[in-house]
């Protein structure tokens, strides 16, 4: 079955919400923080407390499929991790880790643990 088409005052409405909820999202921190003085408490600690959450998270993702059946399934995601770590320790660039780390997992995936 298949959708029906939007007339144009549909498409319309469409593109008016999204533009609209789009700008309000970038807008309204600066509209709610922007008094002159320092931001809140509570914002400066949800900035020093969800990138170390996000990164957390981010990683148990990533892992949730590991195999411990075989090295194969668990070697590439231990070395890249620990190479992303350790770049990340060493040169303290965020997509210098993320890069070097991607790509030594490709290799190890598609080339030594095929």
């Amino acid at each position: 079955m298949t959708t029906p088409a939007l007339t144009p005052g549909q498409a319309a409405l469409s593109i008016l919400v999204m533009a609209a909820v789009t700008f309000l999202t970038r807008a309204l921190p600066f509209l709610l923080f922007d008094h002159g003085d320092h931001p809140p408490r509570i914002i400066l600690y949800l900035g020093s407390v969800l990138p170390p959450a996000i990164i957390s998270m981010l990683i148990v993702y990533c892992l949730k499929g590991v195999s411990f059946a075989t090295p194969a399934g668990w070697v590439p995601a231990l070395v890249s991790g620990l190479v992303a770590a350790g770049l990340h320790i060493w040169k303290h660039n965020d997509l210098l880790s993320i890069f070097g780390a991607t790509v030594l997992y490709m290799v190890l995936v598609q080339a030594v643990f095929a």
